[in-house]
């Protein structure tokens, strides 16, 4: 193998010249803890790999008139774009060309800071489940926004897209029951998300 070539080149190469190959079963050693270690970079790589290369699913099927509305922002993974905000929500409301209105809202720093308003707009871009959509405040730059995890009626859902660099636990109430939360924060990893990564966003994100 090519990586097990160079790592054992490049150590071979810290060996001084008067002492190279003088113990054959140094060298024997040697090339032992060389495969043993170029395999477990190899392993390694296979891991990072297939964890990021693996496609993120979505759920099932969405009712887009159920799930439009208020939601509240309980948790997310931190984002340079929402920097400062809190009490974050997301309103969503039909277009008379289809397409869906987008209304973020969040205060800065604290509930009692500056509100910060966003507006765009949404359009589903897979039919058969209407869990992916496109979402932009400034044309032509759209994000993806995909539905990864859903409650059965609607009280609660988690928004992610392909990189997995974004993440968001919505709710239909400004807080969530505890026992919830974490059973959402459990099925993370399944789908490529790192729990320890999410961060509250309200200063009271979930119930006890």
């Amino acid at each position: 193998m090519l990586l097990l070539a160079l790592i054992e080149r490049k150590v071979v190469k810290m060996i001084p010249e008067n002492r190279r190959y003088s113990n054959f079963r140094k060298e024997a050693r040697l090339k032992k803890w060389i495969t043993i270690f170029g395999f477990a970079i190899v392993l390694f790589s296979w891991a990072g790999a297939a964890k990021s290369d693996s496609p993120l699913t979505v759920v099932d099927v969405v009712d887009l008139n159920r799930y439009l509305g208020m939601w509240y922002e309980i948790a997310s993974y931190p984002s340079w774009f929402q920097k400062g905000c809190t009490a974050s929500t997301a309103e969503y409301s039909l277009l008379s060309d289809g397409k869906i209105q987008v209304i973020n809202r969040c205060h800065k720093d604290s509930l009692e800071g500056p509100l910060k308003v966003s507006k765009g707009k949404a359009e589903v871009v897979d039919a058969a489940t209407n869990a992916k959509l496109k979402v932009w405040f400034f044309w032509p730059f759209k994000g993806n926004y995909w539905i990864i995890d859903l409650d059965p009626d609607y009280h609660w859902a988690v928004v992610g897209e392909p990189s997995r660099k974004y993440l968001w636990i919505l709710s239909r109430t400004p807080t969530m029951d505890g026992a919830i939360y974490q059973e959402i924060l459990e099925r993370l990893p399944q789908k490529g998300y790192d729990p320890a990564t999410v961060s509250y966003t309200h200063l009271r994100a979930h119930e006890t």
